[in-house]
């Protein structure tokens, strides 16, 4: 199934891929294919007439009442995916606390193929933004958004939790196919269940305010393996675009006060060897370490002594302690300073 999506994803992306060898430009093809912005789904009300099979028994073609068509992914064989097993839980928020698996330093996952679609939650300027606030982690971002207003999935995916969730109120989420999850949070109706399979632009609440919330908003938070990111490093909710289908994410993401900030990625880093990842990384931690040292040296303070200092005296003047005098200089509490010796008190 795997091996049949990236040949597809190939083809439509006018690339030649070999199972043993795809070669460099192959590669590159692939990634200006991901770095491609996906424009917003219109959110789909009309429901489905049919469902059509095709050549390929993992795509199906889905006839709308209007008239109009998609090709889909079969869910029955998307859905039996490990993904949608490991660690599947319909009632905690975050499953993956028992046993979290490491995350890599660096990584890609493929958000959007020539099978999936996307649809912005809201095109909206963000009101809350993620990292702390108030003291505490806020985790997403918060969308003004009307009670009663159709709230859309992001992308196509399995429904783990539709519940009420403590702070969260109302609360779906949804786990997709690369290991990503979305929640959708404080609405005022729930349209789906657990174990529901839903599609991008499918409508699966309503908004609203339950929960903890000061008002009327969506409570949107883009998750990997449990830990939280800012949902901006994936959707300009301002334009509604999805900045690319070929999500390359940094281990530094998690971090609660790491917000989107706008950067060119180096085309080339996605050819780069492990050796020359390593030899990079030593770079940067001599690089580091000689910052570290010239920090300290630039710190180092000395004093010199004079008749009746004693080691008590001069910590007192440094306000510094004699174990730490003792520490920087190598001597002992008992040593007899000699008058015109330096001492390194900083």
């Amino acid at each position: 199934m795997k091996r049949f999506l990236l040949s597809l994803l190939a083809a439509c992306a006018g690339l030649s891929l070999q199972a043993q060898d795809p070669g460099r430009e192959a590669d590159s093809l692939r990634y200006v294919y991901g770095r491609q912005q996906v424009q917003n789904l219109a959110h789909r009300s009309t429901p489905y007439a049919d469902t059509l099979d095709t050549g390929n028994p993992g795509v199906k073609v889905v006839l709308y009442n209007n008239g109009t068509y998609r090709y889909v992914k079969d869910p029955a064989l998307v859905a039996a995916d490990s993904v949608f097993t490991e660690c599947w839980d319909t009632r905690t928020v975050n499953p993956y606390r028992e046993d979290p698996d490491p995350i890599p330093d660096r990584f890609s996952l493929w958000v959007v193929d020539t099978l999936d679609s996307y649809t912005c939650p809201y095109v909206v300027q963000p009101r809350s933004l993620f990292g702390y606030r108030h003291g505490r982690r806020h985790q997403g971002i918060d969308l003004p958004y009307p009670t009663g207003t159709p709230v859309p999935a992001a992308f196509d995916g399995k429904v783990r939790i539709s519940d009420y969730v403590g702070g969260y109120g109302n609360l779906v989420v949804i786990r997709h196919a690369n290991g990503l999850e979305t929640f959708y949070g404080h609405l005022s109706k729930r349209n789906v269940e657990a174990g529901d399979w839903v599609s991008s632009g499918d409508i699966i609440g309503l908004g609203g305010s339950t929960g903890r919330s000061t008002g009327p908003h969506l409570h949107f938070e883009t998750r990997y393996k449990g830990a939280a990111f800012d949902p901006a490093w994936l959707i300009d909710f301002e334009t509604g675009t999805l900045r690319h289908r070929l999500f390359r994410i940094r281990s530094w993401y998690f971090n609660p006060n790491q917000r989107y900030v706008q950067s060119v990625d180096d085309e080339d880093e996605i050819f780069r060897t492990d050796e020359e990842d390593r030899l990079l990384a030593e770079e940067q931690a001599k690089k580091e370490a000689a910052a570290r040292a010239a920090a300290e040296a630039a710190a180092m303070r000395y004093h010199t002594v004079r008749s009746g200092d004693t080691l008590s005296s001069i910590a007192r003047k440094y306000h510094t302690s004699v174990k730490e005098l003792c520490r920087l200089n190598n001597i002992k509490e008992t040593t007899v300073l000699r008058v015109g010796k330096r001492l390194r008190v900083r």
